[in-house]
């Protein structure tokens, strides 16, 4: 009952999201009818489906985590790791839910109204979230014992967040037991901040969620700074009420539509009758649809769910073996990142928004990304072997267009929509939302109306955990920023770096490791604040950091032993990973080959920037 309760908000927060943009822009802009706090009203809904959606991912265990040790090991070693997994993620999810608790009442924080309801309202669902997610974990029998140890371990250390609760609920000043307790857990982080900080990266390895990982680390950090823990639920209120982080959830959801529904068929079929009858026509198509869904997904991998087996088929078709089909695939998985609408983009854009702009940014990554496509259809010619190919067809080709009419309107429309001005990015990914339904449901009759709404709600996992990404990576960045750490780096590697292309190598290196460690979103909110004043040091510009950034992640999915989308092609494709790495070698190389071209020639990042 409580679950479908749960899915049922979501859907409708969904279907809010896809049409009240719209609806606001037709009656302020067309009818001329103003809508007060319109903007604050639509990002606030936002974070209500952040709330609601990280519930249903923890419930479906569809948090964005690295490949799990526990799966490689056995007996009482299994037993161990499960244990301090249990652990781990109690004790977090218990300091969050006091520390959002403790803003929640604190009546000096989100004090405004919007449409004559308290922010505190909206707020109030962040600590609902986490008291679900507590208790679903407590719900559990594995473990159950080390959970609630978890839980005890939380509390202690939320002893001074609990001293703040009960002041600002009942008045209590003097609380010397709650306060004594506060010191020693402020001492003892500072004491052991390496050693927890290292034991947080090392549960990452053993499946535990990278947003429990990085809200763990970024509570020890604030926690050894005296204690300043109020500012994680508050920055994560902040980044999910941004205008344009509110986009990366529809964008994913209208992503997840089409891959589902025959667009993606189409598009092949269409690029089939346009390029299949040279050599490498097959890949050209193949690479064009990789392109275009990772576009939209934000998720590399999830292109490689959705489509990895019918490209295969295709390309096998096409004389392909099967072996260096599943390579293509994989090794495309990620190279829609480079190009609008992509939410990776966004998001760099709007962490760093006093660095870059997001329409300089897309411009500057258009032709490195035609470059890395490029590249990829190149490579895959050369293994095309086939020598009978279908005999060129005008009749084909129109006939395909028709069959792919309405897929082809949905680019064009975002492109001269968002790069006209006439919509905001919000509202831009309202647009895709709202016409991938309708084409999926009512144009292509791909599901029925309820099928949809289901193929709707099994999306909520995809951008519920990129959403819990942002909103744990953001605390980490606000402390390294209030620390001053980027110029500290700046510092120490300036004094021991003096050359302009060994930074360069430097900065590669460290982003390709980062991009096998980590996900995109926490490595951009982490990583990139830190990243941009030391490039500027070597008079590196902050746009060509920034698609440099972008590269150097979308790559690490590929790199060796760890880059997430070499499981997620295992899994796929039913394969051991290690044989995956073997297939994508040749494509990985020439990747990074693209890579030094765009890292060290500034032309193909600066051509198109105004």
């Amino acid at each position: 009952m409580i679950q479908t309760i749960e899915k049922k908000i979501t859907e409708g927060l969904v279907v809010l999201l896809a049409l009240l943009p719209l609806l606001l822009k037709i009656l302020q802009d067309i009818l001329h009818i103003a809508v007060p706090d319109s903007e604050a009203v639509l990002v606030n809904l936002v974070f209500l489906f952040f709330c609601f959606a990280g519930i249903i991912t923890w419930r479906a265990e569809k948090h964005l985590s690295l490949a799990s040790l526990l799966e490689k090991t056995s007996g009482k070693v299994k037993l161990v790791l499960s244990k301090f997994r249990s652990f781990a993620t109690l004790f977090v999810l218990t300091v969050l839910f006091f520390d959002s608790l403790c803003q929640l009442v604190n009546p000096a924080q989100l004090a405004n109204k919007i449409w004559g309801i308290s922010l505190k309202f909206v707020f109030l669902f962040l600590p609902l979230c986490y008291a679900s997610l507590i208790f679903l974990s407590c719900a559990k029998k594995n473990d159950r014992l080390f959970s609630f140890l978890g839980f005890f371990a939380g509390l202690f250390a939320s002893a001074g967040t609990l001293g703040g609760i009960l002041y600002y609920v009942l008045g209590i000043e003097s609380m010397p037991f709650l306060y004594a307790l506060s010191d020693f857990w402020i001492s003892a982080t500072q004491f052991l901040c390496f050693p927890l900080i290292i034991f947080f990266i090392v549960l990452a390895f053993i499946g535990v969620p990278l947003f429990i990982v990085i809200a763990g680390i970024a509570y020890i950090a604030f926690s050894q700074a005296g204690g300043y823990v109020d500012v994680i639920p508050l920055e994560t209120y902040r980044i999910l009420t941004d205008n344009s982080v509110a986009a990366i959830p529809l964008f994913t959801i209208a992503g997840y539509l089409l891959s589902k529904g025959s667009a993606g068929k189409r598009f092949i079929e269409l690029f089939n009758a346009l390029f299949g009858w040279f050599r490498g026509g097959t890949v050209v198509a193949s690479v064009l649809v990789m392109t275009f869904f990772s576009t939209f997904t934000g998720v590399s991998g999830v292109t490689i769910l959705a489509l990895g087996s019918l490209l295969t088929i295709i390309l096998t078709g096409s004389g392909y073996t099967q072996d260096k089909a599943e390579s293509l695939v994989t090794s495309c998985g990620a190279l829609g990142l480079l190009f609008p609408p992509s939410v990776a983009i966004i998001v760099y854009a709007t962490v760093n928004y006093f660095s870059v702009d997001v329409m300089q940014l897309f411009a500057a990554a258009f032709i490195p990304g035609l470059l890395m496509s490029c590249a990829m259809i190149v490579l895959g010619i050369f293994f095309d072997k086939r020598t009978e190919r279908p005999v060129f067809s005008p009749e084909k080709i129109v006939l395909a267009m028709k069959n792919c009419i309405w897929e082809l309107i949905l680019p064009v429309c975002i492109c001269y929509g968002y790069f006209s001005g006439f919509l905001d990015l919000f509202q831009i990914a309202a647009f895709a939302v709202f016409y991938s339904f309708c084409l999926v449901c009512f144009i292509r009759r791909d599901f029925s109306f309820s099928d949809s709404m289901e193929v709707l709600a099994e999306s909520v996992p995809v951008s519920g955990g990129v959403l819990f990404i942002l909103g744990s990576a953001v605390g980490l960045s606000y402390f390294m920023l209030d620390a001053d750490i980027p110029n500290i780096l700046a510092g120490i590697i300036t004094q021991y770096v003096q050359n302009k292309f060994l930074f360069l190598i430097l900065m590669n290196i460290m982003l390709l490791v980062a991009g096998c460690l980590m996900d995109i979103y926490s490595a951009i909110l982490i990583i990139s604040p830190l990243l941009i004043p030391l490039a500027e040091s070597f008079g590196i510009s902050a746009v060509q950091t920034g698609v440099i950034f972008l590269m150097n992640l979308s790559i690490g999915f590929l790199t060796p032993p760890v880059g997430m989308d070499l499981f997620i092609a295992s899994y796929t494709f039913k394969k051991p990973v290690g044989k995956v790495i073997q297939g994508i070698l040749p494509f990985l190389l020439v990747q990074f080959t693209v890579l030094l071209l765009v890292t060290y020639i500034p032309w193909f990042t600066g051509v198109l920037v105004k």
